[in-house]
């Protein structure tokens, strides 16, 4: 393999989530600044480019919103001097990468609008489908936007309905019913905290306890960095209001016939952090079954299974487990590496991938290496994975994946690349195989998924191409940056 095929972004072949939202409201007072912090850095996983945390005093001025938000990881936007200066005990943090609306600081969240009734602090995870044609019809009525993000979309739909109904909730409710696509929400009024899912339930979103405070927050992860209870899932297209009178609930948006909902089957397999339980299932769980079905669909002799850090572990030990081939490890992964490293140039001789990755020699040598990854995109960072086993002295490398091929794109909120740039797209898996140099390929199979998600109803998409809203006749992630 050519020296200039090596040299790539490992970031750019590995799958995204858009965001993580985070949000609290402590009924005794308490500053939260710095519990939202924590609770996003559980969620760092979801969103490495910006973050941002808003804060409020119920019982201060109605207008008051202290907000920090910036390019880089929660340690690097924020220190201990912001976080002290931040007073309220009320407020909402998100964690953000960017799959539609550039990555700059003005599209950082949470959005923070100053309105008729007061003000209005909004995080949001997941991606709209007709948010190009909500915004045209706001412009030509004189919307000013700041943002290239949906999301402030959906805050001005909440501020204008707001005007003719009775409270906040109401307001979201009217808006969700011009929303078409993936949303969990996290907002902040001057006296309450709300958190709204898509009818779909496409994004994970918890409610959580501790003391006499409340949380929402994308996954379980975080309740339990706070020190926080899990109390319950908020259900899809569910609105919830904490106020000091206790949990709301308007479940008027909800389907009926649940078999409709379609949650990210990409939850499971890599987004959610593997100690995360999203709507009742564990996600260590499925990403274990996920192994053990590929050992029992796709089975091979070999003397070793190994995971490709982080997400493929999981599945690496299942596989194990149900094969009775040992599991180890043959990746040492440099921690200190985020996505914003300095990447190497094209004329230099390191590769992203390698500084990210090494390979334990002693571990793989001479050996039949069965090794498992989430998923293969474009295919660039599994030949150069399979090149190093080799280089490694690994006699035969065997890659399962513990998902079916990518074969469409995701219009809601996962960084799935068009067609022609997914390598399954046009490509037979023996094809792929040749291409990145394994002595075997094989995927997970369709139909194991729903067994994956314990029977939960899942959004199969990218795999199957069956999308539970009618996609955009076009690709719009990105459209008002074009």
């Amino acid at each position: 393999m050519e020296q200039n095929q090596l040299d790539f972004d490992i970031g750019a072949d590995k799958l995204r989530e858009e965001c993580g939202v985070f949000g609290i409201y402590d009924f005794d007072g308490n500053d939260v600044a710095s519990t939202i912090y924590y609770g996003l850095f559980a969620l760092q996983h979801r969103g490495q480019e910006s973050c941002g945390i808003a804060v409020s005093d119920t019982e201060g001025p109605k207008g008051k919103v202290s907000t920090h938000k910036g390019m880089g990881l929660c340690n690097e936007v924020f220190s201990t001097e912001h976080l002290e200066q931040m007073h309220g005990n009320i407020g909402v943090g998100h964690v953000r990468y960017s799959t539609a609306g550039s990555s700059t600081r003005e599209n950082a969240q949470p959005l923070v609008l100053n309105y008729v009734k007061g003000t209005l602090a909004l995080a949001h995870n997941g991606n709209l489908v007709n948010a190009p044609q909500l915004r045209h019809e706001l412009e030509y009525s004189g919307a000013i936007f700041q943002t290239t993000i949906d999301s402030e979309v959906i805050a001005y739909h909440i501020a204008r309905a707001r005007v003719s109904v009775p409270n906040v909730e109401s307001a979201v409710a009217k808006a969700m019913g011009k929303l078409k696509g993936a949303y969990s929400l996290v907002i902040m009024s001057p006296r309450k905290l709300i958190g709204a899912r898509d009818p779909f339930g496409f994004k994970p979103l918890c409610i959580g306890k501790r003391d006499n405070a409340y949380i929402l927050a994308s996954e379980t992860c975080a309740l339990e960095t706070i020190g926080a209870e899990f109390v319950r899932d908020v259900k899809p297209g569910e609105i919830v209001t904490i106020t000091r009178e206790g949990i709301g609930s308007n479940t008027e948006m909800c389907f009926r016939d649940t078999e409709k909902e379609a949650r990210c089957i990409f939850e499971y397999i890599y987004f959610a952090r593997p100690d995360s339980v999203f709507d009742g299932v564990s996600v260590y769980h499925s990403r274990i079954q996920a192994g053990r079905f590929l050992a029992l669909d796709s089975p091979v002799e070999a003397d070793l299974v190994v995971g490709v850090p982080e997400s493929g572990n999981g599945a690496a030990l299942g596989y194990s487990m149900e094969s009775g081939i040992p599991y180890g490890t043959a990746f040492v992964k440099n921690s200190y590496v985020g996505r914003t490293f300095i990447k190497p140039k094209q004329s230099s001789r390191e590769s992203a991938v390698r500084i990210k990755l090494n390979v334990l020699k002693e571990a793989v040598a001479g050996k039949r290496i069965i090794m498992i990854d989430d998923s293969i995109v474009r295919g660039t960072t599994s030949a150069l994975i399979v090149n190093m086993l080799r280089d490694a002295g690994a006699r035969e490398v065997h890659v399962r994946i513990s998902a079916p091929p990518f074969l469409h794109p995701c219009y809601f909120g996962t960084d799935i690349p068009s067609e022609d740039q997914l390598i399954a797209h046009g490509h037979t898996v023996e094809e792929i195989r040749e291409m990145i140099g394994a002595d075997s390929l094989s995927y997970l199979k369709m139909e194991r998924l729903q067994e994956m998600a314990c029977s939960r109803s899942i959004c199969t998409a990218c795999f199957s191409g069956n999308y539970p809203i009618d996609p955009p006749a076009e690709d719009i992630r990105g459209s008002y940056d074009k």
